[in-house]
């Protein structure tokens, strides 16, 4: 490809909107543009990586034993409606009418579709069992878009399934996408760690993502880690053993204490000169769940979590603890509202006979003589214990759940060690479904007496343009991006410095051709620009290789520049081709 027939603009400067420095890289060098908030046109330059992505993907699954097919995009109300996720999916569903007036959505997944594909043409043990994917693009109508490919509303994504008649047959071919898994991020030049992770929308029992460790901010997840003992999982999943903590208040006798004015866990420690740990505070909120009368419609109940004051909510845990579609936390009218009491003095007593669900995260556990709201304007109790609660308080007794937030230096429940975090961006993730899917839309195969029961699946993602964009999070420079090799559009551009040198363009015009004739894929620079200008542009656009054709051809020698090393290397024009041919043949 000639520079000049190139069909890219390179920006001057980042755009406005961009946060993430691959949405600001992308964009500036001419990746890809803009069309509305969170959806994008991939120029050719992006195309070229996404196919080799895609090209590395459809390579590994295919070994592993997995099929391809396409499924639509356009999909009818009535699967998702089988499955109930239509009532409880969100906001992010984009739904719609046909012409006919019936409702439809765009795919944000495929879950409903491929059951309905497999029901009726696998139906028999002795067919099972099968894996299935495709590569495809995708919507999800996200509030708020942000961080460019890493968080947008349409996106390229590879999503499998497999269909099993045992959950030890799940297991295997769980472990047979997770080596394949390893396998494409490796080709892809990325580094990955398969961390524990929640199923979130999609559902499932065990479900795990493969993340990038970067250093930005833009990771979306924490990730903790145990060096000792290999334990990982992103911060909606995490969990930790406490020891070492001091929880007991230290207070002789149960009392009722004016504390005026005094509502943050920072001043209720003061005040008392106490640790934090030793306050159960209390976390007021709304959850969202489905109408059981009128499937179109939400209602919104109240939660109220306790949780040690030096802890706090994780809310993914809380939203799966609550079943809930939706979570918030509730506004200071709707505590006066519902409860009596404002912020600040918040806790469970006296309120069983109200229609609140009260959760006690598993940090409150072994704590003593503690501090809790008195569910009065300025007031708290101190001395409290759990043998102190009643019926009047909590209806059923004390429930305890995992909904804290693992902090960093809390010990690992696997052997004890300090666990360590990181910032991560999932690239890929594999869920086990079981029947989540089968069971409710009565997919079932036969077994060997002739008896049926619903399909036990396995579901696998990896995010085609959400993999392009981590491996530019993770590798670039102040200068740009620095591809690696096995994904990057081009692996070299040769630069000749002087286009009106004629010895310089002939001997450029040469290099191109040798390295076309070998199969690499290579960018001539022809354009009738200064040297500066075209050399900017390549550590932008990120070729791994550059060979320029300057004044040093009069030694007979060219620079060789590595995008990944700081300084050019002068060797003769074979060397160079060669050194370009050995590692593109090595891939």
């Amino acid at each position: 490809m000639r520079a000049s027939k190139l069909f890219v603009q390179t920006l001057r400067e980042f755009p406005n909107d961009a946060e993430a420095m691959s949405h600001k890289l992308l964009v500036r060098a001419g990746y890809m543009k803009k069309l509305a908030n969170g959806i994008y046109t991939y120029m050719p330059l992006m195309q070229r990586v996404l196919t080799k992505i895609s090209k590395i993907l459809r390579e590994e699954l295919n070994a592993a034993g997995a099929q391809e097919l396409s499924m639509p995009f356009v999909q009818p109300a009535e699967l998702w409606e089988k499955s109930g996720r239509w009532q409880v999916y969100g906001k992010e569903l984009l739904r719609m009418k046909d012409r006919h007036d019936n409702e439809m959505c765009l795919g944000p997944t495929h879950e409903e579709v491929i059951t309905s594909v497999v029901d009726g043409v696998f139906g028999s043990y002795k067919q099972l069992p099968v894996n299935l994917y495709q590569i495809q693009l995708k919507f999800r109508d996200e509030i708020r878009p942000r961080f460019g490919l890493l968080r947008g509303r349409e996106f390229i994504m590879k999503d499998g399934y497999s269909f099993h008649t045992s959950q030890e047959s799940l297991d295997e071919e769980y472990q047979n996408m997770a080596d394949a898994y390893t396998r494409i991020f490796k080709r892809c030049g990325l580094e990955t760690k398969m961390v524990q992770s929640d199923s979130g929308a999609i559902g499932g029992s065990v479900s795990h993502e493969f993340m990038v460790l970067v250093d930005t901010s833009v990771g979306e997840n924490d990730v903790f880690y145990c060096e000792k003992c290999g334990y990982s999982a992103n911060s909606n999943h995490a969990v930790s053993k406490l020891t070492d903590e001091t929880t007991d208040g230290g207070f002789d006798k149960l009392e009722i204490v004016d504390t005026p004015g005094v509502t943050s866990i920072e001043d209720l420690a003061k005040f008392f000169n106490i640790n934090k740990n030793c306050i159960l505070k209390a976390v007021l909120y709304a959850a969202v769940y489905a109408d059981e009368k009128d499937k179109d419609k939400t209602v919104e109940k109240l939660a109220l979590v306790m949780i040690r004051g030096d802890k706090e909510v994780e809310e993914t845990k809380l939203l799966n603890a609550l079943g809930a579609l939706e979570i918030r936390i509730a506004t200071d009218d709707e505590a006066i509202e519902k409860l009596g009491t404002e912020r600040g003095f918040i806790s469970f007593k006296g309120l069983g006979d109200k229609d609140l669900r009260v959760l006690f995260d598993n940090s409150a556990k072994g704590m003593k003589n503690f501090v809790i709201g008195a569910n009065q304007a300025d007031k708290h109790i101190v001395g409290y214990n759990f043998s102190d609660i009643t019926e009047d308080d909590i209806k059923g007794g004390v429930k305890f759940y995992d909904i804290s937030v693992v902090k960093p230096g809390e010990a690992c429940v696997d052997c004890g060690e300090a666990l360590k975090v990181t910032r991560g961006i999932e690239v890929g993730n594999i869920f086990q479904l079981g029947t989540k899917y089968s069971k409710p839309m009565n997919a079932l195969y036969t077994d060997e007496n002739g008896k049926t029961h619903p399909y036990i699946m396995g579901c696998y993602g990896i995010g085609v343009t959400r993999t392009a964009a981590a491996a530019v999070e993770r590798y670039h420079d102040d200068f740009g991006i620095i591809w690696p090799l096995e994904i990057a559009p081009y692996h070299a551009v040769v630069v000749p410095v002087n286009t009106n040198d004629e010895e310089q363009v002939c001997l450029a015009e040469e290099i191109y051709k040798k390295l076309l004739d070998a199969g690499v894929e290579v960018v001539l620079d022809d354009r009738n620009d200064r040297a500066g200008v075209k050399f900017k542009d390549a550590d932008l656009i990120g070729y791994p290789f550059r060979i320029t054709v300057g004044k040093t051809i009069s030694e007979g020698l060219v620079e060789f520049k590595q995008r990944k090393e700081p300084e050019a290397v002068k060797m003769s024009p074979d060397e160079a081709v060669k050194c370009i041919i050995d590692r593109v043949n090595a891939l």
